[in-house]
């Protein structure tokens, strides 16, 4: 009934590999939050199943990962009875379009006072409230609409979910079938349709390899023709998803990877270790990972003009290692 929250490691082999060059004492990856809420269920907005608990639990979210049924197994019940992914896809939108209905409603009587008097904002507000009730009034998710900055802005406040970015996570069995295989082309299609992303894994086999000791889930994968789990995966998709990216420190002490947002500039990026690193940031020297790695070291990095000196107009870069200088 309450979620569940698990902070996982961002899979990311750069931090390996500079442990080895720095011969690091500690590696510390980036970290992303998952909140496992419990199933919706049809009729969810009106109270069903766990209904309007389930919905607030989901506002609060940044991004949404939907995991659907592809396989079947007579030993694991279905709500519905039988096993059609599109379906319980088309189901689930379907509760959360009608939540967003209630919440646009509200929203519009609340506005339509303002409106009347001419304020501007307000009148802004309803436009783009109009525009987001037609789209869900056509049984289609809210993020298919393009807004821009200022309009995101404005959106980004009526807390709507079905704005929020989506991946829907295709759970098969760990050998496909043709009908599996089917629902897998259905379900590209529909996320395709809607501006979302589709990944595919099969929960039991990541299960058993959570199970394993490093060096038999290094030999299981080997067996099965795999570098990196499912799990791994969907967590840099994720990653990708909230528009997230990291940038680097190493050295002796420590090789680790900081999260900051695409388009970050250096002294927000320098924030992120500590408010002194922005308050009095002067410069950041960056080198790109692949320039070091192909230098083999910072000295010969340096040497073959490979590192930069960045001042504060420099939008930080995924995979930037960055020495910072600042003074307080």
């Amino acid at each position: 009934i309450e979620p569940n929250v698990g902070v996982v490691d961002v899979y990311d082999p750069r931090l390996d590999v500079l442990a080895k060059m720095y011969n690091t004492q500690k590696v510390t990856p980036a970290q992303i939050e998952f909140v496992d809420i419990a199933g919706l269920v049809k009729g969810a907005s009106e109270g069903a199943g766990l209904g309007n608990k389930f919905l607030s639990h989901i506002k609060e979210v940044d991004a949404i990962l939907h995991v659907v049924r592809c396989f079947k197994n007579d030993n694991i019940i279905h709500v519905d009875g039988s096993i059609d992914p599109v379906r319980d896809i088309e189901t689930i939108n379907m509760e959360l379009i009608l939540a967003d209905i209630e919440t646009v409603q509200k929203r519009l009587g609340k506005v339509e006072k303002s409106v009347h008097g001419g304020d501007a904002t307000a009148i802004k507000e309803k436009e783009l409230l109009d525009r987001i009730y037609k789209t869900l009034a056509d049984q289609k998710p809210a993020r298919i609409l393009s807004f821009d900055e200022e309009e995101q802005k404005i959106v980004n406040g009526f807390f709507l979910i079905t704005t929020k970015p989506i991946i829907y996570v295709a759970n098969t069995s760990d050998s496909l079938d043709d009908y599996q295989r089917e629902n897998l082309t259905k379900i590209e299609a529909l996320a395709k349709s809607e501006g979302a992303e589709m990944i595919s894994l099969c929960a039991r086999l990541e299960e058993e390899l959570v199970s394993l000791s490093d060096e038999e889930r290094e030999m299981f994968m080997e067996e099965l023709g795999i570098s990196h789990s499912g799990l791994d995966k969907l967590i840099v998709a994720s990653y990708s998803l909230l528009g997230l990216i990291s940038y680097l420190t190493a050295g002796e002490k420590e090789v680790r990877a900081w999260t900051i947002t695409k388009g970050t500039l250096a002294p927000q990026a320098a924030g992120k270790i500590h408010t002194d690193f922005e308050r009095g940031f002067i410069r950041a020297d960056v080198v790109k990972y692949d320039d070091l790695i192909e230098a083999g070291d910072y000295a010969n990095a340096r040497a073959k003009g490979k590192i930069i000196s960045a001042g504060k107009d420099y939008v930080m870069q995924d995979g930037d290692i960055v020495v910072f200088k600042f003074n307080v």
